[in-house]
Order: C-alpha cells, then sequence, then structure tokens
C-alpha cells in the first residue's frame, strides 16, 4: 500500500505539470490573439506627429465698442495677408483613438476711417474721426478623438476643449457728425479677456501611399455665457507629402471664423474676424 502512494505522488507531479503547460500554453494562443489588436494602425493615421508651420491668411473684420457717444461699428474690412504661427501635433494612444493639439497667435494693428458706412447708435457717421485698434487673439485646442474605420481611410469624431484670449484695445479721434450734432473728442479701452469652451471635431484621412495622404477637417467652439461668448469655427483641406519616411510636408487650405463678445458694466466689445487661406507646415512623424 505504501509502495502504491509513493508511485502515485510522481504521476501527480506530472499531472500538475502538464496541466501549467496547458495553461501556459493557452495563455500563449490568447495573447497571441491579441497581438493583430496592437498591430500597426492604418496607414493615414501616425503614432506620433508633430507640425510647424504659418497659416497666410486673408483676415477679414469688425469691431465694436462703446464710446461715451454710444456703439460705434466699423464696416467689415478686409487687410492684407498675414503670416500666423502655428503648432499642431497628434499622439495615437491605442489603434483607434488619440490626443490632437493645434495652436495658433493673431496679432495685428490696423486703422479704420469713420464714414457714412459706419453707424454711431444706428445713425450714419460722416466727418473725419478714426478708429484704431489693436487685436490679439490667442486659441489652442485640445481633444480626445476616435479613429472609425479600417484599411486606407478613417473617420474621426474628436470631443475636447478650447482655450483663447482676446485683448482688444480701441480708440476714436478726430471729428464726426452724426445727424446734427458734431463731436470733436477722442477715447479709448480696452477689452480683455479669456475662457474655456467645449470643442467638437470631425475628421477624415486616407493615404493614396504610405508618403502621399490627405485630410479633411471641422470644428467648432460654442460659448453663450460669462463674459467673453461668441463661436469660433474652422475648416480645411490638406495633403501631406512625405519624402523621407520620417518627415514631409504639408499643404492644406482652411478657412476659420471667430466671433466673440466681451462685456462688462454697461460696456461691451464685439469682434468678427475671418482668416482664409493656405497653411504650410513642415511634418515629424515617429
Amino acid at each position: 500500500m505504501h509502495d502504491s502512494l509513493k508511485q502515485a505522488a510522481p504521476g501527480k507531479a506530472l499531472d500538475q505539470k502538464n496541466r501549467l503547460i496547458q495553461y501556459a500554453s493557452v495563455f500563449g494562443l490568447c495573447m497571441s490573439a491579441a497581438i493583430p489588436a496592437m498591430a500597426d494602425p492604418s496607414p493615414a493615421l501616425d503614432r506620433v506627429s508633430i507640425s510647424a508651420g504659418v497659416f497666410r491668411a486673408e483676415p477679414t473684420f469688425s469691431v465694436g465698442v462703446e464710446t461715451p457717444y454710444g456703439n460705434l461699428n466699423t464696416p467689415d474690412r478686409t487687410n492684407s495677408d498675414v503670416s500666423i504661427p502655428r503648432l499642431r501635433a497628434d499622439i495615437l494612444l491605442f489603434d483607434s483613438q488619440g490626443i490632437s493639439f493645434d495652436y495658433y497667435r493673431y496679432d495685428r494693428s490696423y486703422a479704420q476711417t469713420v464714414s457714412g458706412s459706419s453707424t454711431l447708435n444706428g445713425q450714419p457717421v460722416t466727418g473725419n474721426a478714426t478708429f484704431n485698434s489693436n487685436l490679439k487673439l490667442d486659441l489652442a485646442r485640445l481633444s480626445y478623438k476616435w479613429w472609425i474605420g479600417s484599411g486606407n481611410s478613417v473617420f474621426g469624431i474628436g470631443l475636447g476643449g478650447a482655450y483663447y484670449r482676446a485683448d482688444l484695445t480701441g480708440s476714436i479721434n478726430g471729428t464726426a457728425t452724426v445727424g446734427s450734432t458734431v463731436y470733436t473728442d477722442g477715447t479709448s479701452d480696452r477689452y480683455t479677456d479669456d475662457a474655456v469652451a467645449p470643442l467638437i471635431e470631425l475628421g477624415w484621412r486616407h493615404a493614396f501611399t504610405p508618403n502621399v495622404r490627405m485630410y479633411v477637417e471641422a470644428g467648432g467652439v460654442k460659448k453663450n455665457s460669462g463674459n467673453l461668448q461668441g463661436h469660433i469655427y474652422n475648416g480645411n483641406i490638406g495633403v501631406e507629402w512625405f519624402p523621407w519616411k520620417n518627415i514631409g510636408l504639408v499643404l492644406d487650405y482652411g478657412e476659420q471664423r471667430v466671433k466673440l463678445e466681451r462685456s462688462r458694466a454697461n460696456a461691451t466689445a464685439e469682434m468678427d474676424v475671418r482668416f482664409r487661406g493656405p497653411s504650410l507646415f513642415v511634418k515629424a512623424r515617429f
């Protein structure tokens, strides 16, 4: 009897060893099945990319400020082209999700002669009054994106937030005639504020080859509360070309509209700026 017990022990140990081998085999098969989920993403996407360049935009703008005589609104004006530095970055956390960042700053001074096409309290203004303004606008966007699809084409949906800061300095000087009243005076004021607003983005990307790709993007920011309210919309289409494996050029054409209103006690400032034009980036991908 003792001998039979002694003989059973090695057999039991052998069975346990076989089970461990079976478990390890099953675990290995599960891991092998999981490996395709971490395979290379769509050729239309990069694991990590950084783009730096300029937005060569033609700005069209109108502004309104509160003066001692009422609210002054300038007509739409298209200014000369301006180069706006811009920075973009994308990180793919998984094969179909990632983080996207975009930043640019606009800083421009201009002067607008007040004429009959301007209004003061709803009345035509004539004379030689001049409206001087300096507008600074910082805009940064951060979103989390989900990419849907496989192969060479993917469609993306992004949710996140946008930080924007507006700084508007305006002054009116000279002589203006409003109705039967003549004003000869000068006044100036400054409106500055920042805000954070929810952001939604849509995108489509396609890879013709590993080195030639295109994309279409659209996004919007809207804020209806707080001191600095308004909305920001953008849309653009672009082409990417990589003459080298990790370094390429990006050319796109886009339009952005920024319409903001800064409110405070008994005074408001409004700005409506539209940027339209091409952008050129140097893009590094990893």
